[in-house]
């Protein structure tokens, strides 16, 4: 049996992992170019496919039937070979977006809502919208009547927003496709993105105390949709929990910060052989691109050429997913790397006394007094970005134990 997700480009698709949660061991990725998409579904060499970009609505043209729900968004994402070998196009889509807005507590009946983009998935979004009883939908295009030079004064009133855009999916961590702050009425943002797993778009809606959602849970919930058409049998929420809680774990970072000897390095090596995961030191890397230790870079070039070259290293790392990365004493003091820290991170402060911390080869840690004062301006930049701080006072092994107890639960409490 062969199942397959296709599109363009899938390098990063965490799907057949996904679906092998669900006990589907023959599902993998298939990368498509648009000119190969007819002869690959008129070939007919699967039993079953998950659609993404950018074919969820051209495929549906090659389906020898369509569920009705496909047939009214004009998108397909899941294909089955029925039992007279026909192709069935469905969209379960539509299950995975109601219970992302579910789970995320968000009403849209009576609001105005948003969507940017027009591809399969903002036709999904519409269809949502509708069926839920919002009171006005509009769509954000680059080149509709309302694009995203005009849709702040446009959709001045948008109280719900929906991103359908791949705009802040991994490279383009940076990525953003409006400014929210412009939209004075906006009650929930919504962002079909799941890696990062906190786009440039939520960490907005963060800071503005607007309530907002990725795509992760919409990821496994259409994932769970499609393997109960592709082997007609039911998968209970339980099953569907357990599987968002280990996508999320594998996929969330394990982030070290704090002040500069607190054992960090050590830690996060250990954790990394303990978990099988890679491991990113990014005073490592620093070195590594200049070709000289830290003591050398602030002496020859001061410390803002190091904080420059400190946000790319931490930008690089915490585009990964699943590793361990630990961070330069100093490198939450910026927004901008706190930001890139919390993309795809859960964040330990590592607490050690003052006393027992190492500073050689530390040049701003130079003596106790410089320390001290350090540690108080440094402390409420800790605070603000950890997840959960964890004594480092004892040993190295004392440590990571604690940050694996909490770091495997954490998912089930939520983030």
């Amino acid at each position: 049996m062969a199942y397959y997700l296709i599109g363009h480009p899938l390098g990063h698709s965490c799907s057949p992992e996904l679906h092998s949660y669900f006990g589907n061991d023959d599902y993998s990725l298939r990368d498509l170019q648009e000119n190969e998409l007819k002869d690959f579904i008129q070939q007919g060499n699967f039993d079953g496919l998950n659609v993404t970009i950018p074919f969820k609505t051209r495929v549906a043209a090659y389906m020898d039937v369509l569920s009705p729900r496909a047939r009214e968004t004009g998108a397909v994402n899941t294909v089955v070979r029925t039992r007279d070998g026909r192709l069935m196009g469905d969209n379960t889509d539509i299950d995975g977006m109601e219970s992302l807005i579910r789970s995320a507590c968000i009403e849209l009946e009576g609001k105005y809502v948003l969507i940017l983009g027009t591809g399969g998935t903002a036709h999904t979004a519409n269809y949502i919208a509708h069926k839920h009883g919002a009171s006005k939908v509009v769509h954000v295009s680059r080149t509709g009547s309302i694009h995203y030079q005009n849709v702040y004064e446009e959709c001045a009133d948008t109280e719900i927003l929906i991103n359908t855009t791949p705009v802040g999916m991994y490279p383009d961590l940076d990525g953003q496709a409006v400014d929210l702050e412009r939209f004075g009425k906006l009650e929930a943002v919504i962002d079909v993105v799941y890696n990062p797993l906190r786009t440039a778009l939520t960490q907005q809606a963060r800071r503005l105390g607007i309530p907002h959602a990725n795509g992760l849970a919409m990821l496994v919930e259409q994932a769970k949709a499609a393997e109960e058409l592709f082997f007609a049998r039911t998968i209970t929420e339980e099953e569907s929990k357990a599987a968002y809680d280990r996508l999320l774990r594998r996929h969330t970072n394990i982030v070290l910060i704090g002040m500069p000897g607190s054992g960090k390095t050590s830690v996060g090596k250990l954790l990394a052989d303990q978990m099988g995961r890679k491991f990113y030191d990014t005073d490592q890397m620093i070195v590594d691109a200049c070709g000289m230790e830290i003591p050398a870079i602030f002496e020859q070039y001061g410390e803002a050429y190091f904080r420059e070259r400190e946000t790319e290293a931490v930008k690089k790392a915490a585009g990964n997913q699943g590793a361990i990365i630990a961070v330069g004493g100093g490198a939450p003091i910026s927004e901008k790397n706190k930001d890139y820290l919390r993309r795809n991170g859960r964040i330990y402060l590592l607490e050690r006394s003052l006393s027992q911390l190492d500073r050689t080869g530390r040049p701003l840690s130079s003596s106790a007094k410089v320390l001290e004062k350090m540690f108080v301006a440094r402390m409420p930049h800790y605070l603000e970005l950890a997840d959960q701080s964890v004594s480092n006072h004892e040993t190295i092994e004392h440590c990571a134990q604690l940050i694996g107890e909490d770091f495997h639960n954490y998912a089930s409490i939520g983030d």
